[in-house]
């Protein structure tokens, strides 16, 4: 939201400097997030004064040049050539001296030099109105006022406009605010704060009156709900054109473009009051007669942007006894509008239903001002004095007579509300206690009425304007932003409290796992949840039915929820890939979402996604590419983690991986993991192999809560590390020779361990040697080598006889 400091002062004379305002609005709640300058001569005609021309001959080098000197009433009078046809002696012209700067149509600055015209000297320039910004006409220099001083800044003349323009964040909640009006009654609550009290200055409407009955036009509210309050009235006799210099000035300084005096009137109390109107030319209102009433579903609409709308039956227009004319609220249409032959309008005000604006509006796709603030709720009660201050600004700047009575449709009267203030509740929110009669200070300055006073609190009178004050907790808030955050003190005291919480809810095993991967190298990704609907055809497990789909998506690439954490990662890959970081090991925790046919749900993910190196390129790391056993190493250490450690290996069924496999635990698939199909990447311009893993976090949570820690001492006795150096046929596994040794001996051999595998040269042919190492510890009591001997000689014999084993 815009607001101009100049229009802002009509109502509170502040001679604060724009910085110091603009920080009492943010203190206030109202957030400047910038301050723009404004002028309504770009450069403000600086350096441009009243001269007189006091010769005029002919260029002797150019038929079309003269040489003139003008005096500009300091020192000697200067020499400048001239190519304008009308410039004569004895006139007062605007002379830009040297080193003023000018500005083109397209904004672009040039600075006026010293220079030499077909070799005569020229000392600055005699300008036209184009040149200036003060009109479009180029056909010769502008002439003056024959009264008028030489020297005189051309700037004073003009009544040059500076202002300066805040760019204020507004929150949704302060629909009151966006206006002027608005504004200034904010400021006016944090300036009494401070103990500067200023008078506001409301818009009279005292010269109000009708002047004629000569034009009526009926109103009839069919659907009241919709249209709680509505008010019109005409005026004929008026002339459409262009708006006074002043109002000109107002509208574009917050950035809008005049369009002629009766709309720039309505757009002018728009943001001068936060009031929406509406004018209709009265000549295009069949039946002399307003409706307002939903249509048929289907109904065709131009609006004013020339589009032809289909209307929904719950959309709320303006109509005559034949047509709609107007999305009530929202967009006026193009056959009802006030065009250069409008010589009497009807004119409307009204307060509309802010959901229903609010639907039809998103319906249609339309974001208008008048929308934006219908959508957040406007002052009811302000409908009529906005009216007749438009009619009256409409009669001073287009003529014309108001011919109607002034019709206010307003059968149930929207109150204003009540709320009790506990002054003890107000301590406890702000976490100080400030003194009472500040507390009603501050609320008067807010326009809250105190309706009664006790020890204990306040009863209160919320001005309907103020529709998001609804609580004793809004009232608090509104005294606390007002008598400022920044003037609680912060106590010394530092509280703290333990929830009781589970050590398996979702955000702690999150950060477990997401400190792992950290550790481990990955950086955490956090992608879009909205994606394009495209993306359902690069896989045969996603259905395009199972999309859920966007109402009003900002564009057709996020129009849908994603079915898969895969090709938002990938978006992410192949971000990276094109600003040349091709190493990369990310991570996401996200979210996928599916319409069923009978339901909607979603499912929680956690997706790894690994391409190129290992490590970054370092001159003692040697260059080892990310392949499908380091993901499987990365999601084995991260299963073993949280504790998971029996699960099956599947053949994977996703036709997203060229190769790969899933675990899976009891009924739960934990993981489907491998290396990305190629025509998936080359979909997302990515030219290396990328290793993909989608864990169900869903179900790894609910395996988590399923395990169960045991506890067990340090044997106090020590282990007994014996090596076998076996020579065995080349058939025969490690896992042969484990399940051998520990059906020989369960109750002492503790671990077993191949730490050596050798074939080849001084072995017979298809033999090879295995060292393995046996671990032997009694929990109870320490080993006798009598024992280890005999437990060693038997696995000697056992493998011997079962495996055809020889010790080396």
């Amino acid at each position: 939201m815009t607001i101009s400091y100049n229009w802002l002062k009509q109502f509170i004379k502040i001679d604060w400097t724009p910085e110091q305002t603009s920080e009492l609005l943010t203190d206030l709640g109202l957030e400047v997030e910038g301050i723009e300058t404004y002028q309504s001569v770009k450069g403000g005609l600086e350096g441009v004064v009243i001269g007189e021309v006091l010769t005029c001959i002919q260029h002797p080098n150019a038929d079309k040049l003269k040489i003139t000197t003008v005096n500009i009433g300091e020192g000697t009078p200067l020499q400048i050539v001239c190519g304008a046809p009308n410039v004569a002696l004895g006139q007062k012209v605007p002379v830009a001296t040297i080193g003023t700067t000018l500005y083109t149509e397209t904004g672009e600055p040039w600075t006026i030099k010293k220079g030499k015209i077909r070799g005569e000297e020229s000392h600055g320039m005699i300008c036209a109105e184009d040149e200036l910004g003060l009109g479009t006409s180029y056909d010769g220099i502008m002439v003056l006022d024959a009264n008028l001083k030489v020297g005189t800044p051309v700037a004073n003349i003009f009544e040059v406009e500076n202002d300066f323009v805040f760019e204020i964040g507004l929150t949704p909640n302060r629909a009151d605010a966006m206006s002027h009006l608005g504004t200034a009654r904010d400021l006016r609550a944090g300036l009494v704060q401070k103990d500067i009290h200023l008078e506001f200055i409301t818009p009279s409407v005292s010269a109000f009156h009708v002047d004629n009955r000569t034009l009526k036009i009926d109103v009839e509210v069919k659907n009241k709900e919709l249209a709680p309050r509505y008010c019109g009235l005409t005026i004929s006799g008026i002339t459409v054109k262009k708006s006074p210099k002043w109002l000109q000035n107002r509208l574009k300084a917050i950035g809008l473009k005049p369009i002629n005096n009766i709309v720039d009137a309505t757009n002018y109390v728009l943001h001068d009051m936060g009031q929406p109107l509406h004018a209709f030319d009265a000549a295009k209102i069949s039946g002399n007669k307003i409706e307002v009433k939903t249509v048929s579903s289907g109904t065709k609409f131009i609006t004013l942007d020339g589009i032809e709308r289909s209307l929904h039956e719950d959309d709320l227009m303006i109509c005559d006894t034949e047509k709609p004319m107007c999305i009530a609220g929202v967009f006026g249409g193009i056959h009802s509008g006030v065009s250069e032959k409008t010589t009497s309008i009807f004119l409307e005000c009204a307060y509309f239903n802010p959901v229903s604006v609010r639907k039809s509006a998103k319906r249609h796709g339309l974001n208008t001002d008048a929308s934006f603030r219908f959508e957040r709720g406007i002052d009811p009660n302000i409908t009529e004095y906005a009216l007749k201050r438009a009619a009256i600004l409409i009669k001073d700047i287009a003529g014309g007579e108001i011919s109607s009575e002034l019709i206010d449709i307003y059968p149930k009267k929207i109150e204003d509300f009540q709320v009790r203030l506990s002054f003890e509740n107000a301590s406890k929110l702000i976490g100080e206690e400030i003194p009472k009669e500040t507390i009603k200070r501050i609320l008067t300055s807010l326009d809250i009425k105190i309706n009664n006073v006790t020890e204990t609190g306040l009863g209160l009178t919320i001005p309907s304007y103020r529709n998001d004050v609804l609580r004793e907790a809004d009232v608090i808030e509104e005294i606390l932003r007002v008598y400022g955050y920044n003037n609680i003190q912060t106590t010394e005291k530092i509280n703290a409290s333990i929830s009781s919480s589970s050590k398996f809810e979702d955000h702690k095993i999150q950060n477990i796992i997401g400190s792992q991967l950290a550790a481990q190298g990955f950086f955490e990704i956090l992608s879009n949840s909205l994606t394009t609907p495209s993306y359902t055809a690069l896989s045969e497990h996603l259905k395009e039915e199972h999309n859920i789909n966007i109402l009003n998506p900002l564009s057709g690439d996020l129009s849908v929820l994603r079915q898969s954490l895969v090709f938002s990662g990938l978006e992410a890959v192949a971000f990276n890939i094109n600003r040349r970081r091709s190493d990369l090991k990310l991570f996401e925790f996200g979210k996928t979402y599916h319409g069923y046919t009978n339901s909607r749900e979603e499912f929680k993910h956690l997706s790894l996604f690994v391409t190129g190196n290992q490590h970054q390129e370092n001159w003692n790391v040697p260059h080892n590419k990310s392949d499908f056993f380091f993901l499987k190493g990365t999601i084995m250490s991260l299963l073993e983690r949280l504790g998971i450690s029996r699960f099956n290996e599947m053949p994977i069924e996703n036709d997203l991986f060229s190769e790969g496999i899933s675990l899976v635990a009891a009924k739960y698939k934990l993981v489907d993991f491998g290396l990305i199909k190629k025509p998936i990447l080359k979909h997302f311009d990515i030219s290396q192999d990328v290793l993909f893993a989608d864990f169900n976090w869903d179900a790894i949570l609910e395996l988590v809560k399923q395990q169960k820690v045991g506890f067990k001492a340090i044997s106090k006795y020590q282990e007994v590390r014996r090596d076998f150096a076996l020579l065995i046929d080349d058939n025969v596994t490690f896992e042969s020779i484990y399940k051998l040794a520990k059906q020989s001996e369960k109750q002492l051999l503790k671990s077993v361990n191949l730490f050596d595998v050798y074939q080849g040269k001084n072995l017979p042919e298809g033999k090879k040697s295995y060292a393995v190492g046996f671990t032997l510890q009694d929990e109870n009591k320490t080993l006798t080598d009598k024992q280890i001997d005999k437990i060693m000689s038997n696995l000697q014999s056992n493998f011997e006889k079962e495996l055809g084993a020889e010790l080396r």
